[in-house]
Order: structure tokens, then sequence, then C-alpha cells
């Protein structure tokens, strides 16, 4: 059964780091169970913008355009032999989402809860038919 996070709190100022921390743990709390059991170890940072470097090796133009980034290998692509590797990651980038936040006129806590699952995805190494459906059964 999916859990759904408790509301998020209304935002009329743009929050900081700390507060998109916030909704995007909201966000993973409501994935559903079969799926978060694997994801205990997945940490989740905010930055203000892709640098330069990321947004090279991505193909992007402008770091407006980057709101998430999943740093990691995806389950079905690891190995017992793998070397040691740095953790899992998502990556937020809190200016590009207050950019679509306002942009958009969308409630943050969805569109936060978009970055996160899209990214969290991106883990399990789903498909975008994978992703629509899983955005769906969450209420996206």
């Amino acid at each position: 059964m999916t859990q759904h996070a408790p509301p998020a709190p209304p935002f009329t100022t743009p929050p900081d780091a700390e507060a998109i921390a916030d909704l995007a743990e909201r966000a993973l709390a409501a994935i559903p169970e079969r799926l978060r059991r694997h994801i205990a170890n997945l940490g989740i940072s905010v930055e203000d913008l892709a640098e330069d470097e990321i947004l090279d090796e991505m193909g992007i133009e402008s770091a407006w355009e980057l709101t998430g980034l999943y740093q990691g290998v995806p389950l079905g692509e690891r190995s017992m032999s793998d070397v040691a590797r740095l953790p899992d990651r998502i990556v937020l980038y809190r200016q590009a989402i207050l950019f679509e936040w306002i942009e958009l006129g969308e409630d943050l806590g969805r569109l936060v809860q978009n970055v996160v699952v899209h990214e969290v995805a991106h883990h399990f190494g789903f498909s975008d038919a994978e992703i629509e459906a899983l955005e769906q059964e969450m209420g996206g």
C-alpha cells in the first residue's frame, strides 16, 4: 500500500535548501514500500544549481533545465565484483526547482516529489513507462 506523506507547508517565499530537503524526505516517505525498502541507503543532497561539468556531461546547455540528478549505479547494473564506490545519491537543484515552481505555478511539494520520484526511478533503472506508472500510483 502506498503511504501518503503529510501535506507540505504552503510556501509564499522561496524556501532554503533545508526546506527542499524536507520536501524530498516527504516524497521518499510516499514511495510504495516495495520500492522504498531498496532505497534505504540512497542519500539526498540539495545544491543551488548544477555545475558546468555536470551540464557538459549530460549535454544540457542551461543549469535552469536540470532540477535533479541521480548519481550512482542503477540496481540492475550492479555486480558482486564491483569495486567499492561512493554511495548512490539524488541531487536536487534548488534554484532550478524554484524557477520551475514560479514558472508553472505548481505546488512546490508536488514538484519536488515529481523530481524525487523521477530520480529514484533511475536508481531502479526504470523505463519512461515505468516512471509514469509509478507517478500515477502515487497520485501524480
